[in-house]
């Protein structure tokens, strides 16, 4: 038999290596990640300019901007998040403390995991036969918006739920004590301490819509605009304008396929910097989620 220090040391021999290969595959990840943003930004940068930026699309590659791509974007973004983040937190919050626990519960639970794995074209068929068709919703930011929200719906709702349960039941236990309902408990103590966890998914989630194409083609998104939706700020009371809802749009991500489906390089170069652009688009949303959820970790 083994002595007891033999087979601490086989213990350790075995961690070793399960962190050397952690660490090789990070580092491999690491710098296939890093080789191809290098090459994005190798052809992308020459190509950014203040014109790239403010021009409408163009059949001349000189000439072609993503005003109205990133534009597109920014908006469809804001109702994904308007939609997605209340709605998710709501449902993560009434699984987790108000659901009564039985099989139907059982069954909801299931199906919001699995749907956080389902393909991003299904999102975008359902949209199409749903808000389309069926509502007569049309091809608009709402209804992009809206499919983007269900895509990243589940991730949202998961996080909450995460968030909530790693909470410690005594701090429920001491509100009660108090004198507190069920609903202030939530609202005051429960909500507060799974910001954090909630702002992560948040975070995951946006990020993972505001790169999807094939949900917003589904439901035919424009792959060439060169016009911008109404301002959802007006100079007249009551100074907010929610025509822009009902606007064609596009997004960076299908500009960027546009640009690239083409055999001319020069589009090739255009699509390039529009991917540093949306890169750069989703760092800063990222960079102001992180610290949102930085200063709130500070609060608690």
């Amino acid at each position: 038999m083994k002595s007891y220090s033999q087979i601490v040391q086989g213990n350790k021999r075995t961690d070793a290596t399960f962190v050397a290969a952690g660490l090789v595959l990070l580092l491999i990840a690491m710098l296939t990640l890093l080789a191809l943003i290098f090459d994005l930004a190798s052809q992308g940068i020459p190509r950014l300019s203040w014109d790239f930026l403010t021009n409408f699309p163009s059949r001349r590659a000189a000439r072609a901007g993503i005003l109205s791509s990133w534009v597109g974007t920014s908006l469809v973004m804001i109702v994904t998040a308007a939609l997605a983040i209340p709605l998710g937190v709501a449902a993560g919050v009434y699984l987790e403390e108000y659901a009564p626990k039985n099989w139907v519960t059982d069954v909801i639970e299931i199906n919001v995991t699995n749907l956080a794995g389902v393909p991003s074209i299904i999102y975008g068929l359902l949209a199409l036969g749903l808000f389309v068709y069926g509502l007569n919703m049309g091809q608009t930011v709402l209804v992009a918006g809206m499919v983007l929200a269900l895509l990243i719906l589940p991730i949202v709702i998961v996080a909450t739920r995460e968030g909530i349960r790693s909470l410690p039941q005594s701090m429920r236990e001491g509100s009660y004590a108090l004198g507190a309902d069920q609903w202030q408990t939530v609202s005051r103590h429960i909500l507060p301490s799974a910001r954090p966890a909630i702002l992560t998914g948040a975070i995951v989630g946006l990020s993972r819509a505001i790169g999807e194409t094939a949900p917003v083609i589904t439901i035919g998104a424009l792959t060439f605009i060169a016009f911008l939706p109404p301002s959802p700020v007006q100079d007249t009371i009551p100074f907010i304008n929610f025509d822009w809802l009902e606007s064609p749009f596009s997004l960076l991500p299908i500009q960027m396929f546009n640009w690239i489906s083409r055999p001319q390089a020069s589009f090739h170069v255009n699509a390039a910097a529009a991917g540093l652009v949306l890169l750069s688009m989703t760092l800063l949303m990222n960079s102001v989620a992180i610290y949102i959820r930085y200063r709130l970790r500070k609060v608690l």
